[in-house]
C-alpha cells in the first residue's frame, strides 16, 4: 500500500490509536480487507477456481483479454475440477499453457489486478487464497517445458522488433508478453495459449 493508500484505507485494527502496517498483524489485514474492498471487491464471491479442460478447445480465447459467461465456458467443455462453477462471468487462465493448470478467473480476481499489475503476483496470491479456503492442491498436468530468462529475454527483444509491447525486457513472462506470444501464436497457426516454448522461440 502506498502512503495515500494508507491514508484513505487504513484501519486501526489492533485499536491502539494508530496504523502500522509493519507491526500489528490486525491492522494489516483489516487495513488490506478495505483497500481490496475500496476497489470494488464483493463478498461471497469467489476469484479463481481450478477447471478441467477438454482435450479441444480454441486457446485463443484463454487470457484475461476474454471474458465469458460460465454458460459459455461450460458449452465449450470446460467444468470444475471440484465443486461447481459460480455463475459469474469469467476469464481462462492458463498459467502454463494449455496442458498445464487451468483456473477461471472471476471478477474479484481482476479486484487483485487492480491492486498489483504483476500476472505472476496476482494468480499467486489469489491460488494461495484458495487453499485458505479449502480448495485442493492444483493439478499440475505436464506442461510444455518454458524459457529460462535468457531465452525469455530474447523473446521479449524479438517481440519488441514486431512491434509489440511487452514492458521492460526484464526475463519475466508478465502480461504484456504473454498477450504478445498469443497474438504471434494465432498468426504462426499455432495453439494460441499464451505460453512460450522453445520451439516457439525458434519460429521467431
Amino acid at each position: 500500500m502506498l502512503p495515500q493508500d494508507i491514508l484513505t484505507n487504513g484501519v486501526d485494527g489492533d485499536g491502539d490509536g494508530a496504523v502500522r502496517l509493519k507491526t500489528s498483524v490486525p491492522d494489516a489485514l483489516m487495513s488490506g480487507g478495505k483497500m481490496l474492498q475500496h476497489l470494488g471487491w464483493r463478498a461471497g464471491e469467489p476469484w479463481l477456481q481450478e477447471v478441467i479442460l477438454p482435450a479441444q478447445l480454441d486457446w485463443s480465447l484463454s487470457g484475461l483479454a476474454t471474458t465469458l459467461s460460465v454458460q459459455d465456458w461450460q458449452a465449450r467443455g470446460i467444468r470444475a475440477r471440484s465443486g461447481s462453477l459460480a455463475n459469474l462471468p469469467a476469464s481462462l487462465i492458463l498459467p502454463q499453457g494449455r496442458k498445464g493448470p487451468a483456473f477461471l478467473a472471476y471478477p474479484n480476481f481482476r479486484v487483485y489486478f487492480e491492486w498489483n499489475q504483476s500476472f505472476t503476483y496476482v494468480l499467486t496470491a489469489a491460488y494461495f487464497a484458495t487453499r485458505l479456503d479449502g480448495a485442493p492442491v492444483y493439478d499440475a498436468g505436464n506442461p510444455d517445458a518454458g524459457l529460462d530468462a535468457a531465452q525469455m529475454k530474447r523473446l521479449q527483444t524479438r517481440l519488441r522488433a514486431r512491434g509489440y509491447d511487452v514492458g521492460n525486457i526484464d526475463g519475466i513472462l508478465g502480461a504484456g508478453t504473454r498477450a504478445a506470444v498469443q497474438a504471434e501464436q494465432k498468426r504462426l497457426g499455432l495453439a494460441a495459449d499464451a505460453w512460450p516454448t522453445p520451439a516457439f522461440l525458434d519460429r521467431l
